[in-house]
């Protein structure tokens, strides 16, 4: 669902991210979305065909957030590591202000069986690999960021250790401040792809 979403569509879609929130992915169902939300369950169904047409929609919000943190990212007139540590800052934060997305994002292996979503979110991951790995490989030109490692690879390794760290997290029932450990972590990372001295 890629047109433009009505009044209702973004309160459904509002509303589902809080019910995911509260009873988890597992929890989101039309029946429980209906009463939380106040309406029949045939009223949500006039705005959207199904729950994984929902999912579809909170997929593509965050793909079009992501998109424009890459853009803005990689045009911006910083150091590459500077790009790094906003680009996942800027997650970190959007995480912090509504945990479910996390929840949804991350949940990949709960999609597996639902090919339109598995293929969204491999089209956000993509996206945001190829991006960090261009804004990785314009640094080791630079000289800012170690060349001695694949581009690619270093890009899976803060991908990777980005999610674990959100999941981690959402899972500990936001047990620690994610900004702030985020921080710390990327500190870490800008020492391990900084080039050898």
């Amino acid at each position: 669902m890629e047109t433009e979403m009505t009044d209702r569509q973004n309160e459904i879609v509002d509303v589902s991210l809080q019910l995911i929130a509260d009873k988890g992915i597992q929890g989101f169902t039309i029946k429980n979305l209906a009463k939380k939300i106040g309406f029949t369950e045939s009223a949500v169904y006039r705005h959207f065909e199904s729950k994984i047409e929902i999912l579809t929609a909170i997929l593509n919000m965050f793909k079009n957030k992501s998109a424009q943190f890459l853009t803005d990212e990689s045009n911006a007139n910083v150091s590459a590591i500077a790009k790094i540590e906003n680009l996942f800052l800027t997650h970190f934060k959007v995480f912090t202000a509504t945990p479910s997305l996390v929840a949804v994002i991350f949940s990949e292996e709960l999609f597996r069986n639902e090919t339109i979503l598995s293929t969204k979110v491999n089209s956000i991951m993509t996206n945001f690999a190829q991006s960090l790995t261009n804004i990785i490989e314009f640094g080791q030109k630079n000289g800012e960021i170690r060349s001695d490692i694949n581009a690619q690879h270093l890009a899976t390794m803060l991908m990777g250790s980005v999610r674990m760290l959100a999941k981690q997290w959402y899972l500990s029932d936001h047990s620690f401040d994610l900004i702030l450990k985020g921080t710390e972590f990327l500190d870490s990372m800008k020492i391990l792809i900084s080039p050898k001295i």
